[in-house]
């Protein structure tokens, strides 16, 4: 390790303290509470009107040190809150109190032991009658310093550069408490997604990360090859062909929380990794699911947040069902003047996108440009709840066409915030129809296209058993902690985010 001079004092500081017979990285602690356990036992003894001590045994880094003389005062902080220590030579004794001045700094981990009282000013505080190096920190931590601003707490933190944070999440972390809290709210988006689906009788289930044959998705795999088997596997794209074979094995309700993989271009709210909800439901359609999906965003908000209304990037936003339902060809029509069931070719299309003053990518599938005159035109207008409904067949290969309109499928999308939230289907379950599907997406795809589909006999075996009527569901997990959160991008809501090689 290359040091600075800065770090060359602090581990220089390490042999000294090693040679004083102290130890900066013991194996043992005795932390009896965190620094919030022992702030709410003080406060609920004084409630209680109870005169006999508290007694606790803490441990954080130190992020303040005040030396008065023969009194020192400090703040440690773990991941619960923050706490001062108040040390006094009459109980440590002189050399206690000169080792702690001479290779005790800001951002080491420390021990700390003794009883709980409040200052003369109101703060609570750990009288220390013993304490203990737990880590020595070589490297300072980004210096953040606080202030009291009309009566509020302003923070103002060096470590403010997106980039270093992303890459140094610790450290982002450990000076910036408002990131620790985005990631304890998005554990509790997970477990109440989980209560919800769970609680409606669906199964929790695993399916393969490696698979022979991606498919669920239109993206481009990321592949990796088997020594032993000899054979490339590629990291899943979506958790939808395995989950739907449970149903046809009797499984009626099934979901599944973990990573998809796909190797595509990155924005802000795209990783190459993200993690993803999906479940499928026999018996239902996409409007049953609609109703599902409307009802579980907002028993997550409540649960999480305590209310439905949020806030995200400037819009107050009401979860609160029932959400807006809105036909995708009625959406584009209202946006663009383009009515795309007027055109049901690819070349009529782009010729009406370019009589609107558009410039359509050459060579682009019908089912192309309808996504993107959705992407570029109306998903920015979508703020409040709202689905799409009702997509064209070209861009919905695993749907149910609707009874009687072949070229429709029953497919929606749930937009917030102007992003999309949720994709979901009325499952297809005809094998011969799905059979048709594959080989229509290789023929309207080359085989260099990411969105080319493959053909999976297994699956197709699956559904030649029978495979009931059935409703299915995507959604990113990443994306609504950024709505939850009001974070603007997906970097903010992954605690380590792909990015380019430093330098690039």
């Amino acid at each position: 390790m290359k040091f600075t001079d800065l770090e060359k004092i602090r581990v220089e500081k390490i042999e000294r303290m090693r040679q004083a017979g102290i130890e900066p990285y013991p194996t043992r602690s005795e932390v009896t509470h965190t620094t919030a356990e022992a702030i709410r036992l003080f406060t609920e003894g004084e409630q209680a009107g109870r005169t006999d001590p508290v007694q606790v045994t803490v441990g954080g880094r130190l992020r303040s040190i005040r030396l008065m003389g023969k009194v020192y005062f400090a703040h440690i902080e773990d991941g619960w809150g923050r706490l001062q220590l108040f040390f006094r030579i009459n109980d440590l004794g002189e050399e206690a109190m000169e080792q702690f001045r001479e290779f005790f700094d800001l951002g080491d981990f420390i021990q700390a032991g003794g009883e709980m009282f409040r200052t003369r000013s109101g703060e609570i505080t750990l009288h220390v009658r013993h304490y203990k190096m737990l880590a020595k920190a070589i490297t300072p931590l980004p210096a953040a310093k606080d202030e009291v601003v009309d009566g509020e707490v302003v923070r103002h933190a060096a470590l403010t550069d997106p980039e270093t944070r992303y890459r140094q999440r610790y450290a982002d972390l450990a000076v910036n408490p408002e990131v620790r809290e985005v990631f304890r709210t998005r554990a509790r988006v997970v477990k109440a997604l989980r209560d919800y689906l769970d609680n409606l009788g669906f199964l929790e289930v695993e399916t393969p990360i490696l698979q022979p044959i991606y498919g669920g998705a239109a993206a481009r795999p990321f592949v990796t090859y088997h020594n032993q088997l000899k054979q490339n596997l590629y990291l899943r794209i979506s958790f939808e062909l395995y989950l739907k074979r449970l149903l046809v094995g009797m499984l009626d309700r099934v979901y599944e929380i973990g990573r998809d993989f796909r190797n595509e271009g990155v924005s802000y709210k795209h990783n190459p990794e993200f993690t993803q909800l999906e479940f499928y439901m026999a018996y239902a359609d996409y409007l049953k699911i609609m109703e599902i999906t409307e009802n579980m965003i907002a028993h997550v908000a409540e649960t999480v947040l305590g209310k439905r209304v949020i806030s995200f990037n400037g819009h107050e936003i009401d979860l609160t069902p029932p959400w807006r339902r809105l036909e995708l060809r009625q959406g584009i029509l209202e946006v663009t003047g383009i009515d795309i069931d007027a055109h049901p070719t690819a070349d009529s299309l782009a010729e009406a996108m370019r009589a609107h003053g558009m410039q359509p990518k050459p060579g682009y599938s019908r089912g192309k440009l309808i996504d993107s005159l959705l992407g570029d035109f109306l998903e920015p207008t979508l703020i409040q709840p709202t689905f799409l409904y009702n997509y064209p067949r070209d861009i919905s290969p695993l749907a149910k066409s609707m009874p009687g309109n072949p070229q429709i499928t029953e497919r929606f999308e749930g937009y917030v915030g102007g992003m999309e939230l949720c994709n979901a289907f009325t499952e297809l379950n005809d094998p011969l129809d799905q059979e048709q599907r594959f080989l229509e997406m290789g023929r309207d795809y080359n085989p260099e296209d990411e969105e080319r589909h493959p053909m999976d006999e297994d699956y197709l075996r699956a559904m030649s058993y029978g495979m009931p009527p059935q409703g299915g569901f995507g959604m990113g997990i990443d994306r609504l902690t950024m709505l939850l959160t009001d974070r603007h991008t997906i970097r903010e809501v992954i605690l380590f985010p792909h990015l380019r090689e430093s330098g690039e």
